[in-house]
């Protein structure tokens, strides 16, 4: 959509956390403050990251598929009583005042207007006539696709678009790395995504009616990838195809039998095998993803990080800056100053720490771009 402000998912995620902590603050706003509408393409995480802030922030969470129901199923069942007609509202509506969460409404753009309408009176006024009314902690969202993205969408009335605040969601690999290596999502996979960005997500060379590349599509080929022991070469094949296409799975099948000729890189974070370079840069993607992926489970954290500076030290600079972002990026406090402030991080300040401080330009690197100034100060 030239021309329009695009949202990354950190993007999305800090104003929703700003909603929030706004509304909870000031529950007077309740009726003021617009809910947030989220568009984007399937896959790129738009109901993942409500989730997941709700979750980090301890409070509930209620998907609504609009595009699932029945009108019936928002407004409440008629029940007689006598010569009059009671409504029983559903039970997933919170009821708790003291409660706080999200109310998604997930697929707005795929539900014909019935629905839509349906909806209307929960988003516009946060009630359902004299029946419900949405406790004040609760903040209302929706989320959906767009036309050019081939998905189900159909037209948002004016009246319910006026509403919102619109956010469109664009994919942001280097963020989605972040975030995958932090769940332990495969190295072959986060190593391919570095190596090729531009196949992170691609509805144009495939037929979007199959598998094709995603952010949801990747994460799921990182639990077939972790899960591959005892199927074939060709059966694994198989399973990636279906997710992510023939083109983007020929390329991860071409990097795994890259990486197959790596060292062991548990056994060498351990001192047990000796670190050896790679010439190919497709190695050096796929030997640094290994790195990054395996440097906070080996055993011998110490050990670890001795090597991961010998390691720092015989690498080109490009790749030993891309290792030392992706080994603290993620990370807790006492992780990142385990490294950078390792007695043994003068041998590198100079060319990789330096290259490193032009890398931090995201809102989540803040606790690294602390420490490293006050190190590079120094």
């Amino acid at each position: 959509m030239s021309g329009e402000l695009m949202s990354s998912i950190d993007d999305v995620r800090a104003l929703v956390v700003h909603q929030l902590e706004l509304l909870w603050a000031e529950p007077g706003l309740a009726h003021a403050l617009a809910p947030i509408m989220l568009w984007g393409p399937p896959g790129v995480g738009k109901s993942t990251v409500v989730r997941e802030v709700c979750e980090d922030k301890k409070i509930g969470f209620v998907d609504i598929r609009l595009a699932q129901r029945e009108p019936i199923d928002l407004r409440g069942l008629p029940v007689p009583r006598g010569d009059t007609v009671d409504w029983l509202v559903s039970a997933e509506w919170p009821r708790d005042k003291e409660s706080r969460g999200i109310i998604l409404f997930d697929e707005l753009t795929a539900a014909d207007r019935t629905l839509q309408v349906a909806a209307y009176e929960l988003i516009l006024d946060r009630r359902l006539g004299t029946l419900y009314q949405v406790p004040p902690g609760w903040y209302l969202m929706a989320a959906g696709n767009r036309v050019q993205d081939r998905a189900v969408a159909g037209a948002m009335s004016s009246a319910l678009a006026n509403r919102f605040c619109h956010l469109d969601v664009t994919p942001d690999v280097e963020g989605w790395l972040v975030w995958a290596r932090q769940r332990g999502l495969h190295p072959e996979v986060l190593g391919l995504l570095a190596l090729r960005p531009q196949i992170f997500l691609d509805m144009t060379s495939t037929d979007v009616q199959r598998g094709w590349p995603s952010p949801r599509t990747w994460e799921r080929v990182s639990v077939v990838l972790t899960h591959a022991k005892g199927l074939s070469k060709s059966h694994l094949r198989r399973l990636v195809d279906g997710l992510v296409g023939h083109a983007a799975a020929a390329e991860l099948m071409a990097f795994r039998d890259a990486a197959a000729s790596l060292p062991d890189v548990p056994s060498m974070l351990e001192g047990r095998e000796p670190i050896r370079v790679p010439v190919r840069s497709d190695q050096c993607y796929a030997l640094c993803a290994a790195v990054a992926f395996h440097l906070w489970r080996v055993t011998k954290r110490a050990t670890a990080l001795e090597v991961l500076f010998d390691l720092l030290s015989q690498l080109k600079a490009d790749f030993a800056t891309m290792l030392l972002a992706d080994s603290v990026r993620g990370r807790s406090d006492s992780e990142v100053k385990s490294i950078l402030s390792h007695p043994r991080f003068g041998e590198v300040r100079k060319t990789v720490g330096l290259a490193l401080a032009g890398r931090l330009t995201r809102e989540t690197d803040a606790l690294i771009k602390g420490v490293l100034d006050g190190i590079l100060d120094d």
